[in-house]
C-alpha cells in the first residue's frame, strides 16, 4: 500500500446500535489515527455467524485492500482462537476462529496464512472475557493498519487445514428441478439461495423473462414466482426469482418482505421446479 493512502479498516458485527461498535471504533483510532474504518454491518442478526459470513463475503471484494475486523462471537471468552487470516488478495481478517472469516477469505484469493492472536502486546492492557471485539480484535487491526506490527508478530502460525469452516449450503440440479435452500435473508425479506447461474441453467436450460416457476419453501404450500432480472419487471407484491448481485439464486416480493409473508428462516429447504 503507498505511504501516501490511508490505511482501510472494514468492520462487521452483531453488536447492534447500543456504542458497542463506536468504543471499538475509538480503539482503532486510538492506534491508528488516520485509518479509514468502512463499517460494513452491525445489523446482522444476533449470534448468527453464517448471517455475518454471507454479508463479509459480499462486501469485502468490493473493499479497498485493507485489515477488515468481523466479530459475530458467541463463543468469546471460551476455548474459541482469535485469530488473523491473509488472504491471496493481501488482506488481513481478523476476528474469531467460528467459521465467520473463511467465505471472505476464499473471495479475496484464498486463505494463504493465518496466525492465532497469542501476542499480548497488540491488545488492550486489560482485557476481559466478554469484548474481545475491544480488547482484541480492534487493537490488533489498528497496529496491522498502522504499519507498526507485520502479520508474523500477532501471534503463533495456526494450520490453514485447521481453521474452523461452516458447512457449505448446496444446490442440486436435476431436469425440471432445483433443490436448494435459504442461505440468508435480507434487511428487505428477500431470500438469498444456494446456487447461483449455473445451476439454475442445468435444470431450466435457457432462462427468459417472465418464464414462471413452482416453488415450495419449508413447510409452506408452492409458491408461483416468476424469473425477471430485477424487482421492477413484476407487479408490486409479484413474486419473482432472480440472481442477485452477487450471482446467488434469489427470490422476492416485488416492493414487499417475502420472509415475514412465509415466516421463512435460513437453513429452510426450498425447491424449484419448472411450472
Amino acid at each position: 500500500m503507498p505511504l501516501s493512502e490511508r490505511p482501510i479498516i472494514g468492520f462487521l458485527t452483531d453488536f447492534g446500535l447500543d456504542g458497542a461498535a463506536a468504543t471499538c471504533r475509538g480503539v482503532m483510532l486510538g492506534i491508528c489515527r488516520d485509518a479509514q474504518i468502512i463499517d460494513i454491518s452491525h445489523t446482522v442478526r444476533k449470534y448468527a455467524i453464517r448471517d455475518g459470513a454471507f454479508v463479509l463475503r459480499a462486501a469485502l471484494p468490493f473493499l479497498p485492500l485493507g485489515v477488515h475486523v468481523g466479530v459475530v462471537d458467541p463463543g468469546v471468552g471460551t476455548a474459541r482462537r482469535p485469530i488473523a487470516i491473509r488472504t491471496g488478495r493481501g488482506d488481513v481478517l481478523i476476528g474469531p476462529d467460528n467459521g465467520l472469516l473463511m467465505p471472505a477469505a476464499n473471495a479475496l484469493g484464498g486463505a494463504d496464512a493465518a496466525r492465532e492472536l497469542t501476542n499480548r502486546d497488540l491488545w488492550l492492557p486489560q482485557t476481559t472475557a466478554t469484548f474481545h471485539g475491544r480488547d482484541i480484535f480492534a487493537p490488533v487491526a489498528a497496529h496491522l493498519a498502522a504499519s507498526d506490527a507485520g502479520f508474523e508478530a500477532v501471534g503463533s502460525e495456526v494450520p490453514i487445514a485447521d481453521l474452523v469452516r461452516l458447512p457449505e449450503a448446496t444446490a442440486h440440479a436435476a431436469p425440471g428441478r432445483l433443490d436448494t435452500g435459504v442461505t440468508y435473508i435480507d434487511s428487505f425479506g428477500n431470500l438469498r439461495l444456494a446456487g447461483g447461474r449455473d445451476e439454475l441453467a442445468s435444470a431450466f436450460g435457457t432462462l427468459s423473462e417472465g418464464d414462471r416457476f413452482t416453488v415450495t419453501i419449508g413447510e409452506n404450500p408452492p409458491e408461483v414466482a416468476a424469473f425477471a432480472r430485477s424487482f421492477g419487471h413484476v407487479d408490486p407484491g409479484a413474486t419473482l426469482l432472480y440472481v442477485d448481485s452477487s450471482g446467488n439464486v434469489a427470490m422476492a416480493d416485488n416492493q414487499a418482505d417475502l420472509a415475514a409473508r412465509l415466516r421463512a428462516e435460513a437453513g429452510m429447504a426450498v425447491t424449484v421446479q419448472a411450472t
